[in-house]
C-alpha cells in the first residue's frame, strides 16, 4: 500500500503541475478571440473567398476540356509561370483551382497565423500586459497555448469553408486542400511560437517568421522552375512545396499531410520546451546593445533604425517579384492564345492597349496592391511604439508628437515609393524593354498606395484601438483588385478602390486628374489623423 501511494504521489504531482502550467488558458483564449474579432474574420473571409471564387473564374476562362488540356501543355513549357503558381497536375476545375490559388491561400494562412501567435505572446510581453496577467492564477504556458488555440480556430474555420465550398468539385480534393492550407497555417503558427521566444522584439519575431515564409516561397519557385512535376529537392524543402505536392483534386497524396502535421507537432514541442525554461519578458537570443552615443540624433534616425530591416526585406522581395513578372511577359501572349475570356480579364486589369502592355500593367497593378500591405504595416508601427511604452520617453524630451510621427510616416510613404521603384527596376531587368514606361507605370501606383496609408494614419490618430482595421481596408482593396476583374464585378464596385481610378500604364493614356485627386485625399487623411494624434492621450 505504501509503495503504491509513493508511486502515485509523483504522478499526481506531475499531473497537477501540468494543469497548473495551463491554468487560465480558457480565459486567455476567449480574450484573444475577442481581441481578434475583426482581424480573424477578415483574414479568413478574404482567403476563403479567393479560393471559392476560383472554380467559376476558371470555368469561364477554360470552359472546355481541350482548353484546359492546352493550358496544362503550356504550363509544362513555361518555367516562369511555374515559378509563380506551381505546376498543374490535372485539368479538372478543382485541380486548376488548387493550382491557381492553393499556394497563395497557404501563404495567407501562414501570415494570419504568425500575426495571431506573435500578437498574443511576444507582443503581450513587450507591452507589459502579460506580466500583469501572470500575476494572477495563470500558468506559465497558458498564454502560448491560448495563442496557438486561437490560430487553430482561425485555420479550422478556413479549412471548413474551403472543404464545404469546393465539395462540388470532389469531396476528397476539397478536404485535402482545406486541410493542407490550414496545416501550412499551423506550421507557421508553431514556428512563430518558437521565434517569439528567441527574440525580445515582436517586430523582429514577425519579420523573421515572415522571412522564413518568403524563403519557403523562393525555394518552391526555384524548384518548380527547374522541373514541371513538383519533384525538385528545393520544392520538397519548402513547406509551400508540401502543400503543392499534396496534389488536391489530382490523386491526392494524403501522406503529405502527415509530413505537415509532424513538422507542426515537432515545432510545438520545441516551443513548449522553450516556454518552460524562459523568464517572462526575456529571450534566448541576446539583445544587441544600442548604438554609441551621438549616432541617433533625431527621431527620424531612430525610426529608420527601427524600420530599416522591414524596408530592406520588402525592397528585396519587390525587386525579385519584378524580375519574375518581367520574365513572364514574353510568354504572356502565348499563354492566353485565342482565349477571349482570359484576354478580357487581363484587359480589365491592365487596360486595352495591346495584350503585352495590358499584362505588364496588370502585374504592376498587383505589386501596387501588395505595396498597400507594406504601408499599413509601417504606419501601424506608431501604435506599437505607443503601446510598448517606447514612445513616451522619446516624447518626454524635445520631440513633439508631429515630429515623432513624421519620422514613421516618411519611412512608410517614402518606403512605398522605394519598393515600387525597385519593382520597376526588377521588371525592366526581367523584360528588358520600355524601361521608362515601366518605371512610370510603377510610380503611378503610389497615389492609391498612399490613400490606403492615409486611412491607416486616420484610424491610428482618431481610433487607436481600432487601428488594426487598417488591415481590413488593405485586405478589401486587395480582394477587389485580385478577384474583382475575374468575377466581372461591375466597374462601380471596382471604383470603390482607389486603384480603380489610376491610369492603365504602360500603353494607356496618362491622366493627371485622378492622380492629383488621390494625392490630395491621401494628404487630407494624413492631416486628419495627425490632428487626432496631437489631441488625444497616448495609448498604453
Amino acid at each position: 500500500m505504501t509503495a503504491t501511494a509513493g508511486t502515485a504521489a509523483p504522478a499526481f504531482a506531475a499531473r497537477s503541475g501540468g494543469s497548473r502550467q495551463l491554468a487560465g488558458t480558457g480565459t486567455l483564449l476567449r480574450f484573444a478571440l475577442r481581441r481578434d474579432r475583426v482581424l480573424i474574420p477578415v483574414w479568413v473571409a478574404v482567403n476563403a473567398l479567393m479560393v471559392l471564387s476560383m472554380p467559376g473564374t476558371i470555368k469561364g476562362l477554360y470552359g472546355t476540356a481541350a482548353e484546359r488540356a492546352d493550358l496544362m501543355r503550356q504550363m509544362e513549357t513555361n518555367a516562369s509561370l511555374r515559378a509563380l503558381v506551381g505546376p498543374v497536375f490535372d485539368d479538372g476545375l478543382g485541380a486548376l483551382t488548387a493550382w491557381r490559388v492553393g499556394l497563395y491561400a497557404g501563404a495567407l494562412a501562414a501570415v494570419m497565423s504568425l500575426l495571431i501567435v506573435v500578437r498574443h505572446t511576444r507582443d503581450e510581453e513587450e507591452s507589459g500586459r502579460q506580466e500583469v496577467v501572470a500575476s494572477g492564477m495563470v500558468g506559465r504556458r497558458a498564454a502560448l497555448t491560448a495563442a496557438l488555440l486561437a490560430a487553430s480556430v482561425a485555420n479550422a474555420v478556413l479549412a471548413l469553408l474551403i472543404a464545404v465550398g469546393l465539395a462540388g468539385q470532389g469531396a476528397a480534393g476539397a478536404l485535402a486542400l482545406g486541410l493542407g492550407v490550414a496545416g501550412v497555417g499551423m506550421l507557421f503558427a508553431t514556428m512563430a511560437a518558437i521565434v517569439a521566444q528567441l527574440t525580445e522584439s515582436a517586430r523582429l519575431a514577425r519579420g523573421l517568421t515572415a522571412a522564413v515564409l518568403g524563403g519557403a516561397f523562393v525555394l518552391r519557385a526555384a524548384g518548380d522552375s527547374a522541373t514541371d512535376g513538383g519533384s525538385s529537392v528545393f520544392t520538397w524543402v519548402s513547406p509551400l512545396g508540401w502543400l503543392e505536392n499534396l496534389r488536391a483534386f489530382a490523386d491526392e497524396r494524403w501522406w503529405v499531410l502527415l509530413l505537415i502535421a509532424g513538422a507542426t507537432v515537432a515545432q510545438g514541442f520545441v516551443a513548449y520546451a522553450l516556454a518552460g525554461r524562459r523568464d517572462l519578458g526575456m529571450s534566448f537570443l541576446p539583445t544587441r546593445p544600442g548604438p554609441a552615443d551621438g549616432r541617433l540624433r533625431t527621431a527620424g534616425a531612430l525610426t529608420w533604425r527601427l524600420q530599416r530591416g522591414s524596408v530592406l526585406g520588402w525592397s528585396v522581395g519587390f525587386f525579385l517579384a519584378g524580375v519574375v513578372y518581367g520574365g513572364m511577359t514574353e510568354g504572356a501572349a502565348d499563354l492566353v492564345g485565342d482565349n477571349e475570356q482570359a484576354r478580357e480579364i487581363i484587359e480589365r486589369m491592365g487596360g486595352q492597349a495591346g495584350l503585352t502592355d495590358a499584362f505588364v500593367s496588370a502585374m504592376i497593378g498587383m505589386l501596387g496592391l501588395i505595396a498597400a500591405l507594406y504601408v499599413v504595416a509601417s504606419v501601424l508601427r506608431l501604435g506599437g511604439e505607443e503601446t510598448s511604452g517606447r514612445a513616451e520617453p522619446v516624447l518626454a524630451g524635445a520631440v513633439g508628437r508631429l515630429r515623432w510621427a513624421a519620422g514613421h510616416l516618411v519611412i512608410a510613404f517614402g518606403g512605398a515609393a522605394l519598393i515600387m521603384l525597385l519593382a520597376g527596376l526588377g521588371f525592366a531587368a526581367g523584360y528588358g524593354q520600355d524601361v521608362g514606361a515601366i518605371m512610370g507605370a510603377c510610380l503611378v501606383q503610389l497615389p492609391a498606395v498612399w490613400v490606403i496609408g492615409g486611412a491607416a494614419v486616420l484610424l491610428h490618430g482618431l481610433l487607436p484601438r481600432a487601428a488594426v482595421a487598417g488591415w481590413a481596408v488593405a485586405g478589401a482593396v486587395l480582394l477587389l483588385g485580385w478577384v474583382g476583374p475575374a468575377l466581372d464585378v461591375p466597374q462601380t464596385v471596382l471604383d470603390v478602390s482607389p486603384y480603380g481610378h489610376l491610369p492603365k500604364l504602360p500603353g494607356g493614356e496618362m491622366s493627371w486628374s485622378p492622380v492629383v485627386v488621390l494625392v490630395l485625399i491621401a494628404a487630407a487623411l494624413v492631416g486628419a489623423g495627425l490632428a487626432g494624434l496631437r489631441r488625444r492621450d497616448l495609448t498604453t
